[in-house]
């Protein structure tokens, strides 16, 4: 075989393996292209998610991607405000509620201050009402009345009722409390089994959200709730100064 014979294979060669590089090159790219495309959902959940916030958010110290984030999730998919407002009636203003085929506009002086009551439970005629808690933030800045996070955590994991405001009943215990097989340890009406479930991102997510919205101070004695919903005072009073 002479030099130049040899040249030819030797080049088929190299452009066989440029080939097979390319191709695994080009093989690699939708995997970059799909974290691109995660990214570019998660920047359009942040932005969604300011631009529906119904509350002036402080955002000093706060990790602002996170911020828009828990509001998407808070907003857009939880609708946390549903249950953790006063109720339908209070949860827009005059003239804003989208159910009647008005623009919606959120009541802001109770959006998520808790106080909705759910009703006599687990029967029509049992004594305990459940009453929606308060999960704006205190004075120390932290959501539901001070809850550090890994105690919101550990509520939206386990359904732990972290306030026991409804116990089991017992020979001393005979008021707002439960019969088995109900567990007077667990939320009842919260939906815990859900949220468990989420990654620890988002509901990091949600908590910094929650610590950027307004506080709402709640009622400020027993006397100013329903008498049905006088034992969960202390579940709906923030104190904001």
């Amino acid at each position: 075989m002479t030099p130049r014979q040899f040249v030819k294979p030797a080049g088929v060669l190299a452009v066989l393996a440029a080939i097979f590089l390319a191709t695994l090159l080009s093989s690699s790219r939708p995997v970059r292209a799909g974290d691109d495309d995660d990214n570019d959902r998660n920047e359009s959940k942040v932005r969604k998610g300011f631009a529906i916030a119904p509350v002036p958010l402080n955002l000093a110290g706060k990790n602002h991607e996170l911020v828009g984030l828990g509001s998407y999730i808070v907003n857009a998919v939880g609708d946390c405000n549903g249950c953790h407002s006063a109720g339908p009636a209070t949860e827009f203003v005059r003239g804003g509620n989208p159910y009647m085929g008005q623009p919606e506009q959120i009541n802001t002086a109770t959006y998520l201050g808790g106080g909705r009551d759910f009703g006599a439970f687990p029967a029509p005629t049992s004594p305990l009402h459940i009453i929606s808690r308060n999960l704006t933030p205190d004075k120390t800045g932290m959501p539901e009345g001070g809850r550090t996070f890994a105690e919101f955590e550990q509520i939206l994991r386990t359904g732990a009722d972290l306030d026991h405001l409804h116990p089991n009943c017992s020979a001393t215990v005979t008021t707002n409390c439960l019969q088995p097989p109900f567990q007077g340890d667990l939320l009842q009406i919260m939906r815990w089994p859900f949220f468990k479930d989420m990654t620890e991102h988002d509901l990091r997510a949600i908590y910094e959200y929650l610590s950027a919205v307004p506080c709402v101070a709640g009622p400020a004695q027993p006397s100013d709730l329903p008498p049905a919903s006088q034992y969960a005072f202390s579940a709906l009073h923030n104190d904001c100064q």
